[in-house]
């Protein structure tokens, strides 16, 4: 999280064991004084019940409005992954990856939505945003369409 050389992209890199050890890397805005919107989408999104060990999937949507920092794909997408032998509610899950770019990139604004798949019949959907969106910030809907069943 620092301006160090960035150190997976471009290697060979394997999956973090965990997501507390995985290095989440930022590279500097070119548009630092632009107001705008990133948006990152994991549709594939995979960690366990800490209860039962299933598996549990979900979709994210993660959009920032950067500040002085980018957050680089490749480390995200490591960081990410990690999560799929990692233990957790899905809210654990979802603040988590929010709170760790928030930290990483210290953007002026971020918003995530988990859009968690049903187990058991019930899906669980979890949003969080850092505060009210910058003015002038064009916030598309993140186009996730609500679980509706086989009905």
């Amino acid at each position: 999280m620092t301006d160090a050389p960035l150190t997976q992209l471009g290697r060979t890199t394997p999956v973090p064991a965990d997501p507390q050890s995985a290095v989440l890397e930022r590279v500097a805005n070119p548009h630092p004084d632009d107001i705008y919107l990133v948006r990152f989408t994991q549709p594939e999104f995979t960690s366990l019940c800490p209860i039962t060990g299933q598996p549990d999937f979900a979709h994210l949507v993660i959009d920032y409005a950067p500040g002085p920092w980018l957050v680089e794909s490749k480390s995200l997408k490591l960081y990410l992954a990690a999560f799929r032998n990692h233990g957790a509610f899905h809210e654990d899950c979802t603040l988590a990856v929010a709170k760790k770019v928030m930290a990483a990139a210290e953007p002026n604004w971020l918003r995530i939505g988990g859009y968690w798949y049903p187990r058991g019949g019930m899906p669980i959907d979890v949003f969080w945003q850092s505060g009210p969106a910058p003015e002038g910030l064009w916030l598309p809907d993140q186009g996730v369409a609500a679980y509706r069943g086989r009905g």
